[in-house]
Protein backbone atom coordinates (compact mmCIF):
# COMPACT_ATOMS: atom_id res chain seq x y z
CA UNK A 1 0.00 0.00 0.00
CA UNK A 2 2.82 2.40 0.90
CA UNK A 3 4.51 1.82 -2.51
CA UNK A 4 1.24 2.57 -4.34
CA UNK A 5 0.82 5.74 -2.28
CA UNK A 6 4.34 6.89 -3.17
CA UNK A 7 3.77 6.22 -6.88
CA UNK A 8 0.47 8.11 -6.77
CA UNK A 9 2.09 11.10 -5.03
CA UNK A 10 4.91 11.09 -7.60
CA UNK A 11 2.42 11.02 -10.49
CA UNK A 12 0.44 13.93 -8.99
CA UNK A 13 3.66 15.91 -8.50
CA UNK A 14 4.65 15.39 -12.16
CA UNK A 15 1.22 16.55 -13.31
CA UNK A 16 1.64 19.79 -11.36
CA UNK A 17 5.00 20.53 -13.03
CA UNK A 18 5.10 22.60 -16.24
CA UNK A 19 5.95 21.04 -19.61
CA UNK A 20 9.75 21.08 -19.79
CA UNK A 21 10.18 18.60 -22.65
CA UNK A 22 13.00 19.41 -25.04
CA UNK A 23 11.98 20.44 -28.54
CA UNK A 24 15.02 20.35 -30.88
CA UNK A 25 15.46 23.38 -33.12
CA UNK A 26 13.26 25.65 -30.99
CA UNK A 27 16.12 27.55 -29.35
CA UNK A 28 18.73 29.72 -31.03
CA UNK A 29 21.45 28.44 -28.67
CA UNK A 30 21.07 24.87 -29.95
CA UNK A 31 24.10 23.53 -31.83
CA UNK A 32 24.01 21.09 -34.72
CA UNK A 33 26.05 18.01 -33.81
CA UNK A 34 27.74 17.15 -37.11
CA UNK A 35 29.81 14.44 -35.36
CA UNK A 36 26.82 12.55 -33.95
CA UNK A 37 27.29 9.49 -36.20
CA UNK A 38 30.87 8.88 -35.01
CA UNK A 39 31.46 6.45 -32.12
CA UNK A 40 32.12 8.13 -28.76
CA UNK A 41 34.04 7.01 -25.69
CA UNK A 42 33.30 7.80 -22.05
CA UNK A 43 36.25 10.22 -21.79
CA UNK A 44 34.68 12.50 -24.42
CA UNK A 45 31.69 13.20 -22.13
CA UNK A 46 33.92 14.59 -19.39
CA UNK A 47 33.09 18.18 -20.45
CA UNK A 48 29.60 19.28 -21.57
CA UNK A 49 28.14 22.61 -22.66
CA UNK A 50 25.15 23.99 -20.71
CA UNK A 51 22.90 26.80 -21.91
CA UNK A 52 20.84 29.11 -19.75
CA UNK A 53 18.46 31.98 -20.46
CA UNK A 54 19.19 34.36 -23.35
CA UNK A 55 22.71 33.96 -24.80
CA UNK A 56 24.43 32.65 -21.67
CA UNK A 57 26.36 29.40 -22.06
CA UNK A 58 29.11 27.65 -20.16
CA UNK A 59 31.29 24.54 -20.07
CA UNK A 60 31.02 22.20 -17.06
CA UNK A 61 32.69 19.00 -15.84
CA UNK A 62 30.64 15.83 -15.73
CA UNK A 63 32.36 14.58 -12.55
CA UNK A 64 29.75 11.89 -11.79
CA UNK A 65 29.93 10.36 -15.31
CA UNK A 66 26.22 10.96 -15.89
CA UNK A 67 24.72 9.78 -19.15
CA UNK A 68 23.77 13.19 -20.51
CA UNK A 69 22.02 13.92 -23.79
CA UNK A 70 21.20 17.19 -25.53
CA UNK A 71 18.11 18.74 -23.93
CA UNK A 72 18.55 17.22 -20.45
CA UNK A 73 17.89 19.60 -17.54
CA UNK A 74 20.75 19.51 -15.03
CA UNK A 75 21.78 21.18 -11.79
CA UNK A 76 25.25 22.75 -12.02
CA UNK A 77 27.65 24.48 -9.66
CA UNK A 78 27.21 28.26 -9.25
CA UNK A 79 28.50 30.99 -6.98
CA UNK A 80 26.70 30.82 -4.61
CA UNK A 81 24.42 27.76 -4.64
CA UNK A 82 23.47 25.94 -7.83
CA UNK A 83 21.92 26.84 -11.17
CA UNK A 84 19.59 25.00 -13.55
CA UNK A 85 20.27 24.73 -17.28
CA UNK A 86 19.90 22.52 -20.34
CA UNK A 87 22.61 20.45 -21.99
CA UNK A 88 23.30 22.00 -25.41
CA UNK A 89 26.39 20.05 -26.56
CA UNK A 90 28.10 16.79 -25.64
CA UNK A 91 30.81 14.47 -26.91
CA UNK A 92 33.66 15.21 -29.29
CA UNK A 93 32.03 18.40 -30.56
CA UNK A 94 32.67 20.08 -27.17
CA UNK A 95 36.43 19.67 -27.66
CA UNK A 96 36.17 21.26 -31.11
CA UNK A 97 34.17 24.14 -29.64
CA UNK A 98 36.81 24.72 -26.96
CA UNK A 99 39.48 24.91 -29.67
CA UNK A 100 37.34 27.33 -31.69
CA UNK A 101 36.83 29.62 -28.67
CA UNK A 102 40.54 29.25 -27.69
CA UNK A 103 39.64 28.02 -24.20
CA UNK A 104 42.25 25.70 -22.66
CA UNK A 105 40.55 22.31 -22.11
CA UNK A 106 41.60 22.10 -18.45
CA UNK A 107 38.88 20.31 -16.42
CA UNK A 108 40.24 21.67 -13.12
CA UNK A 109 39.21 25.25 -14.02
CA UNK A 110 35.60 24.31 -14.89
CA UNK A 111 32.64 24.07 -12.55
CA UNK A 112 30.82 20.79 -11.94
CA UNK A 113 27.57 19.20 -13.05
CA UNK A 114 25.92 17.98 -9.84
CA UNK A 115 23.02 15.86 -11.10
CA UNK A 116 20.08 15.66 -13.42
CA UNK A 117 17.43 18.06 -12.17
CA UNK A 118 14.81 16.58 -9.85
CA UNK A 119 11.15 17.51 -9.81
CA UNK A 120 11.70 19.87 -6.87
CA UNK A 121 14.59 21.59 -8.73
CA UNK A 122 12.44 22.14 -11.84
CA UNK A 123 9.53 23.48 -9.78
CA UNK A 124 11.78 25.98 -7.99
CA UNK A 125 13.35 26.96 -11.34
CA UNK A 126 9.93 27.67 -12.85
CA UNK A 127 8.97 29.75 -9.80
CA UNK A 128 12.17 31.77 -10.22
CA UNK A 129 11.40 32.43 -13.91
CA UNK A 130 7.93 33.75 -13.01
CA UNK A 131 9.56 36.39 -10.78
CA UNK A 132 11.71 37.84 -13.58
CA UNK A 133 9.22 40.20 -15.26
CA UNK A 134 7.81 41.71 -12.01
CA UNK A 135 11.38 42.14 -10.75
CA UNK A 136 12.43 43.89 -13.95
CA UNK A 137 9.48 46.32 -13.83
CA UNK A 138 10.08 47.14 -10.15
CA UNK A 139 13.83 47.61 -10.71
CA UNK A 140 13.09 50.11 -13.50
CA UNK A 141 10.99 52.14 -11.05
CA UNK A 142 13.78 52.08 -8.48
CA UNK A 143 16.44 53.19 -11.00
CA UNK A 144 14.13 56.03 -12.08
CA UNK A 145 13.67 57.16 -8.47
CA UNK A 146 17.48 57.24 -8.08
CA UNK A 147 17.79 59.32 -11.31
CA UNK A 148 20.18 56.86 -12.94
CA UNK A 149 20.76 57.26 -16.67
CA UNK A 150 20.31 53.57 -17.50
CA UNK A 151 17.66 51.13 -18.69
CA UNK A 152 17.23 47.65 -17.21
CA UNK A 153 16.25 45.44 -20.15
CA UNK A 154 16.04 41.99 -18.58
CA UNK A 155 16.42 40.03 -15.35
CA UNK A 156 17.60 36.43 -14.99
CA UNK A 157 17.16 34.52 -11.73
CA UNK A 158 19.48 31.68 -10.77
CA UNK A 159 17.82 28.27 -10.55
CA UNK A 160 17.80 28.21 -6.74
CA UNK A 161 16.48 31.83 -6.42
CA UNK A 162 19.56 33.01 -4.48
CA UNK A 163 20.95 35.33 -7.17
CA UNK A 164 19.61 37.59 -9.94
CA UNK A 165 21.44 39.03 -12.95
CA UNK A 166 20.20 42.47 -14.07
CA UNK A 167 21.02 43.26 -17.71
CA UNK A 168 21.13 46.99 -18.39
CA UNK A 169 22.00 49.37 -21.23
CA UNK A 170 23.60 52.79 -20.70
CA UNK A 171 25.29 55.39 -22.91
CA UNK A 172 27.78 56.41 -20.22
CA UNK A 173 29.32 55.05 -17.05
CA UNK A 174 26.79 54.59 -14.24
CA UNK A 175 27.45 54.48 -10.49
CA UNK A 176 24.91 51.86 -9.37
CA UNK A 177 26.28 51.09 -5.89
CA UNK A 178 23.22 52.62 -4.22
CA UNK A 179 20.97 50.77 -6.68
CA UNK A 180 22.51 47.40 -5.72
CA UNK A 181 21.85 48.10 -2.02
CA UNK A 182 18.21 49.00 -2.67
CA UNK A 183 17.66 45.98 -4.97
CA UNK A 184 19.22 43.60 -2.43
CA UNK A 185 16.93 44.91 0.33
CA UNK A 186 13.89 44.79 -1.97
CA UNK A 187 14.29 41.28 -3.42
CA UNK A 188 16.46 39.55 -0.77
CA UNK A 189 18.82 38.00 -3.34
CA UNK A 190 22.41 38.50 -4.42
CA UNK A 191 22.59 41.14 -7.19
CA UNK A 192 24.82 41.11 -10.27
CA UNK A 193 24.73 43.96 -12.80
CA UNK A 194 25.75 43.14 -16.38
CA UNK A 195 25.95 45.77 -19.12
CA UNK A 196 24.84 44.85 -22.65
CA UNK A 197 24.82 46.70 -25.98
CA UNK A 198 21.95 47.88 -28.15
CA UNK A 199 22.16 44.78 -30.36
CA UNK A 200 21.94 42.39 -27.40
CA UNK A 201 18.95 44.30 -26.04
CA UNK A 202 17.12 44.04 -29.37
CA UNK A 203 17.86 40.30 -29.41
CA UNK A 204 16.29 39.88 -25.96
CA UNK A 205 13.20 41.99 -26.66
CA UNK A 206 12.60 40.71 -30.22
CA UNK A 207 10.40 42.20 -32.93
CA UNK A 208 9.69 42.26 -36.66
CA UNK A 209 12.28 43.64 -39.09
CA UNK A 210 11.75 45.68 -42.25
CA UNK A 211 11.88 42.41 -44.24
CA UNK A 212 8.70 41.26 -42.49
CA UNK A 213 10.41 38.45 -40.58
CA UNK A 214 11.38 38.06 -36.93
CA UNK A 215 14.65 39.77 -36.00
CA UNK A 216 17.75 37.69 -36.78
CA UNK A 217 19.30 38.62 -33.42
CA UNK A 218 16.33 37.08 -31.58
CA UNK A 219 16.17 33.90 -33.69
CA UNK A 220 19.63 32.65 -34.66
CA UNK A 221 22.43 35.23 -34.22
CA UNK A 222 24.48 34.71 -31.04
CA UNK A 223 27.77 36.44 -31.95
CA UNK A 224 27.43 40.09 -32.94
CA UNK A 225 30.14 40.90 -35.47
CA UNK A 226 30.88 44.56 -36.20
CA UNK A 227 29.07 46.13 -39.17
CA UNK A 228 30.35 49.27 -40.93
CA UNK A 229 29.31 51.38 -43.91
CA UNK A 230 31.96 49.54 -45.94
CA UNK A 231 29.62 46.55 -46.00
CA UNK A 232 26.93 48.69 -47.61
CA UNK A 233 29.34 50.27 -50.13
CA UNK A 234 30.58 46.89 -51.36
CA UNK A 235 26.96 45.79 -51.93
CA UNK A 236 26.12 49.02 -53.81
CA UNK A 237 23.49 50.07 -51.27
CA UNK A 238 22.52 53.69 -50.80
CA UNK A 239 23.96 55.09 -47.56
CA UNK A 240 20.56 55.99 -46.15
CA UNK A 241 20.64 55.67 -42.32
CA UNK A 242 16.88 55.08 -42.11
CA UNK A 243 17.08 52.06 -44.43
CA UNK A 244 20.36 50.60 -43.17
CA UNK A 245 19.60 50.88 -39.43
CA UNK A 246 17.75 48.16 -37.54
CA UNK A 247 15.43 48.48 -34.57
CA UNK A 248 18.45 48.79 -32.25
CA UNK A 249 19.54 51.96 -34.08
CA UNK A 250 22.74 50.30 -35.33
CA UNK A 251 23.54 49.03 -38.84
CA UNK A 252 21.61 45.87 -39.69
CA UNK A 253 23.37 42.58 -38.93
CA UNK A 254 22.15 41.13 -42.25
CA UNK A 255 24.64 43.38 -44.09
CA UNK A 256 27.21 40.77 -43.05
CA UNK A 257 25.37 37.84 -44.64
CA UNK A 258 26.32 38.42 -48.30
CA UNK A 259 29.34 40.65 -47.76
CA UNK A 260 31.95 37.94 -48.48
CA UNK A 261 30.14 37.02 -51.69
CA UNK A 262 30.32 40.62 -52.95
CA UNK A 263 33.98 40.95 -51.96
CA UNK A 264 34.91 37.78 -53.88
CA UNK A 265 32.91 38.90 -56.93
CA UNK A 266 34.74 42.27 -57.08
CA UNK A 267 38.29 40.95 -56.71
CA UNK A 268 39.11 41.21 -60.41
CA UNK A 269 37.15 44.41 -61.07
CA UNK A 270 39.04 47.43 -62.51
CA UNK A 271 39.14 50.80 -60.62
CA UNK A 272 35.96 52.86 -60.93
CA UNK A 273 37.28 56.39 -60.44
CA UNK A 274 39.09 56.49 -63.80
CA UNK A 275 37.01 57.97 -66.70
CA UNK A 276 36.98 56.03 -69.97
CA UNK A 277 38.32 58.18 -72.81
CA UNK A 278 37.40 57.61 -76.45
CA UNK A 279 37.83 59.78 -79.55
CA UNK A 280 34.09 60.48 -79.75
CA UNK A 281 33.19 60.58 -76.03
CA UNK A 282 34.40 60.49 -72.43
CA UNK A 283 32.46 58.27 -70.02
CA UNK A 284 32.24 58.78 -66.24
CA UNK A 285 31.37 56.03 -63.79
CA UNK A 286 27.88 56.14 -62.21
CA UNK A 287 27.11 52.73 -60.69
CA UNK A 288 27.72 49.03 -61.17
CA UNK A 289 25.90 45.70 -61.06
CA UNK A 290 28.27 43.33 -59.30
CA UNK A 291 26.88 39.92 -60.24
CA UNK A 292 26.14 40.94 -63.83
CA UNK A 293 29.71 42.31 -64.09
CA UNK A 294 28.53 45.61 -65.54
CA UNK A 295 29.68 49.22 -65.07
CA UNK A 296 27.20 51.97 -65.91
CA UNK A 297 28.74 55.15 -67.41
CA UNK A 298 27.36 58.57 -68.38
CA UNK A 299 28.57 61.31 -70.70
CA UNK A 300 29.18 63.81 -67.84
CA UNK A 301 30.38 63.53 -64.23
CA UNK A 302 27.15 65.05 -62.85
CA UNK A 303 24.76 63.80 -65.51
CA UNK A 304 22.46 60.77 -65.47
CA UNK A 305 21.45 60.91 -69.15
CA UNK A 306 22.73 58.74 -72.00
CA UNK A 307 23.71 55.90 -69.70
CA UNK A 308 25.54 52.96 -71.22
CA UNK A 309 26.31 49.55 -69.72
CA UNK A 310 29.90 48.46 -70.24
CA UNK A 311 31.05 44.92 -69.37
CA UNK A 312 33.94 44.67 -66.91
CA UNK A 313 36.25 43.09 -69.50
CA UNK A 314 35.65 45.99 -71.90
CA UNK A 315 36.37 48.49 -69.09
CA UNK A 316 39.72 46.80 -68.44
CA UNK A 317 40.52 46.88 -72.17
CA UNK A 318 39.72 50.61 -72.54
CA UNK A 319 41.68 51.53 -69.38
CA UNK A 320 44.73 49.62 -70.68
CA UNK A 321 44.50 51.51 -73.99
CA UNK A 322 44.20 54.88 -72.18
CA UNK A 323 47.25 54.05 -70.05
CA UNK A 324 49.27 53.50 -73.23
CA UNK A 325 48.09 56.83 -74.67
CA UNK A 326 45.61 55.31 -77.11
CA UNK A 327 41.89 55.91 -77.39
CA UNK A 328 39.26 53.65 -78.97
CA UNK A 329 36.78 55.20 -81.38
CA UNK A 330 33.84 54.35 -79.10
CA UNK A 331 33.51 52.97 -75.57
CA UNK A 332 31.48 50.00 -76.82
CA UNK A 333 32.50 48.05 -79.89
CA UNK A 334 28.90 47.93 -81.13
CA UNK A 335 25.93 50.05 -80.04
CA UNK A 336 23.55 47.44 -78.72
CA UNK A 337 20.87 47.58 -76.09
CA UNK A 338 21.85 45.74 -72.94
CA UNK A 339 19.30 43.10 -71.93
CA UNK A 340 19.44 44.03 -68.28
CA UNK A 341 17.70 46.33 -65.84
CA UNK A 342 16.48 49.64 -67.12
CA UNK A 343 18.83 52.38 -65.75
CA UNK A 344 16.26 55.10 -66.23
CA UNK A 345 14.36 53.84 -63.19
CA UNK A 346 11.15 53.09 -65.17
CA UNK A 347 9.15 50.15 -63.95
CA UNK A 348 8.79 47.01 -66.05
CA UNK A 349 5.29 45.86 -66.93
CA UNK A 350 5.72 42.92 -64.56
CA UNK A 351 6.19 45.21 -61.53
CA UNK A 352 3.95 48.12 -62.59
CA UNK A 353 1.05 48.86 -60.26
CA UNK A 354 -1.22 49.44 -63.29
CA UNK A 355 -0.52 46.04 -64.87
CA UNK A 356 -4.00 44.75 -63.92
CA UNK A 357 -5.83 47.73 -65.43
CA UNK A 358 -7.85 47.23 -68.60
CA UNK A 359 -6.83 49.23 -71.74
CA UNK A 360 -9.82 51.55 -71.24
CA UNK A 361 -8.85 52.30 -67.63
CA UNK A 362 -5.22 52.90 -68.60
CA UNK A 363 -6.33 55.29 -71.36
CA UNK A 364 -8.53 57.23 -68.89
CA UNK A 365 -5.63 57.54 -66.42
CA UNK A 366 -3.29 58.86 -69.12
CA UNK A 367 -5.92 61.39 -70.26
CA UNK A 368 -6.51 62.52 -66.66
CA UNK A 369 -2.78 63.00 -66.01
CA UNK A 370 -2.42 64.94 -69.30
CA UNK A 371 -5.29 67.28 -68.32
CA UNK A 372 -3.75 67.80 -64.90
CA UNK A 373 -0.41 68.80 -66.43
CA UNK A 374 -2.12 71.21 -68.86
CA UNK A 375 -4.07 72.79 -66.02
CA UNK A 376 -0.92 73.37 -63.98
CA UNK A 377 0.93 74.89 -66.97
CA UNK A 378 -2.02 77.27 -67.67
CA UNK A 379 -2.07 78.40 -64.03
CA UNK A 380 1.66 79.16 -64.18
CA UNK A 381 1.20 81.23 -67.37
CA UNK A 382 -1.59 83.27 -65.76
CA UNK A 383 0.50 83.98 -62.67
Amino acid sequence: MSENKELQDQAEEELLLPDTTYKPGCNKLDSFNWLRNLPECAAENEIVEIRFKNTRKGFYRNVNNLRLEIGDIVAVEASPGHDIGRVSMTGRLVREQLKELKIPPSPDDLRKVYRKAKAADIQKWEEAKKLEIPTMLRSRQISGELNLNMKIGDVEYQGDKTKAIFYYIADERVDFRQLIKVLAEEFRVRIEMRQIGARQEAGRIGGIGSCGRELCCSTHITNFNSVTTTHAKYQELSLNPQKLAGQCGKLKCCLNFEFDCYVDAQKGFPPRDIPLQATEETAHFLKMEVHKKLYWYTCGPDSTSNMIAVPVERVKEVQDMNRKGRKPRRILNSVTEWEGSDPSGKEDDEYSITRFDSPVQAKKKRRHSRKKKNRKSNEKKKN
